[in-house]
């Protein structure tokens, strides 16, 4: 299981929604205030699910198929995490009274989106070796 790359990445990606996201805010509050995830209760499922699949996912390993099906939910859920992040920052863009400055976190998504497209393709990568070895049975 910890020997195959997309393990590693799966891992990397459970880190970035699940770990980060407590330290790293999403934006600054026009009072010096930083505004965390665990302020909004949709950003809150949404990491909180996107967190699941992907320990899901890795606890899925001998189901390639599986594990390949769940890393597309995974992407399309970080999709739509970062597009309620782009939203909300283009409905508060600039200096406004609710938000002073865009913080790193509302990027978390993009990281995690490029990790899970690792490992699906190494998910993938395994798929085809194991059919290419049943072929030759």
């Amino acid at each position: 299981m910890i020997q195959r790359i997309q393990t590693i990445y799966l891992f990397l990606a459970f880190v970035v929604t699940g770990i980060l996201p407590f330290f790293i805010p999403l934006w600054t509050m026009s009072n010096e205030t930083d505004f965390l995830f665990m302020q909004d209760q949709v950003y809150v499922i949404l990491l909180g699910l996107s967190t699941t699949l992907t320990l899901l996912s890795i606890v899925s390993y001998k189901k390639r198929q599986n594990q390949f099906v769940i890393g597309r939910l995974n992407i399309i859920l970080n999709l739509i995490l970062l597009g309620l992040f782009v939203y909300r920052s283009l409905n508060l863009s600039g200096e406004t009274l609710a938000v002073s400055e865009k913080g790193i976190g509302m990027f978390l998504p993009i990281v995690a989106i490029v990790l899970l497209v690792l490992a699906n393709k190494a998910i993938k990568k395994d798929e085809d070796l194991v059919k290419s070895v049943d072929r030759l049975r």
